[in-house]
């Protein structure tokens, strides 16, 4: 079979009730990477493998998929387009970022039009493999690069837009969106880390998310928002 056609139904395993992945890559190394990948993964199957952009988008729009795999830069249509199209008319479809560059500026794009992970090729099989399934879960998933420069050089401490967020709280988060840990934040503060910790299970709630990096996340698109007004 045509690395860059979908599968067929003789070559999927009906019983077998699994991620629905289609991957978009122009790079046919890249293809068959990732196919050996998540040929080991029992709860991993690859529906599709394209190299254009456009036809992976009128595969999905005919197609059950739980996970799409994009790189950035493709001819024609390129990633960050085909997450913007995918989010606008299959919302529930989870979109993974997976691309050579560490670029910031696509980095924080892709978050912003909410996609479900940015990871690099050089990122260890596992390592992709977790971040499927996180992004099937409804989890994000960042590069452990990207995610250092996310905390460290875009989140600087400012107000937060949420009204009921105590001082107290805002400074747990500011200090969390630095990359500190419940512990460092407690010896910062000089207070308990079961206090810091409960600090950040009511920011959670407040933000309404359900882990630490969503909540850096939320609070990096509020942020951006908030110094962007007219955006």
């Amino acid at each position: 079979m045509s690395l860059n056609s979908s599968l067929d139904g003789s070559e999927r395993d009906s019983n077998l009730e699994g991620i629905r992945v289609v991957v978009v890559d122009d790079d046919p190394f890249v293809q068959q990477t990732l196919r050996n990948y998540f040929d080991e993964v029992q709860e991993i199957e690859v529906v599709g493998i394209f190299r254009s952009a456009v036809d992976a988008l009128s595969f999905l729009q005919n197609c059950q998929v739980d996970v799409l795999i994009t790189d950035v830069w493709m001819p024609g249509m390129d990633g960050l387009q085909l997450l913007s199209e995918v989010k606008q008319a299959m919302p529930e479809v989870a979109v993974v970022i997976f691309t050579s560059f560490e670029d910031d500026e696509v980095m924080r794009t892709a978050l912003d039009r909410k996609a479900s992970g940015f990871l690099l090729k050089s990122s260890l099989p596992e390592e992709l493999i977790r971040g499927v399934i996180a992004a099937h879960d409804g989890g994000i998933t960042l590069s452990p690069s990207a995610a250092y420069r996310l905390v460290s050089q875009y989140l600087r401490p400012l107000p937060s837009v949420h009204a009921d967020v105590t001082e107290a709280e805002l400074t747990v988060l500011n200090l969390l969106c630095e990359g500190y840990s419940n512990a460092e934040i407690a010896e910062q503060l000089f207070v308990s880390e079961a206090t810091v910790k409960s600090h950040v299970s009511h920011l959670m709630k407040k933000y309404g998310v359900s882990s630490r990096l969503k909540l850096v996340v939320a609070t990096h698109q509020e942020r951006r928002r908030f110094s962007s007004p007219d955006e």
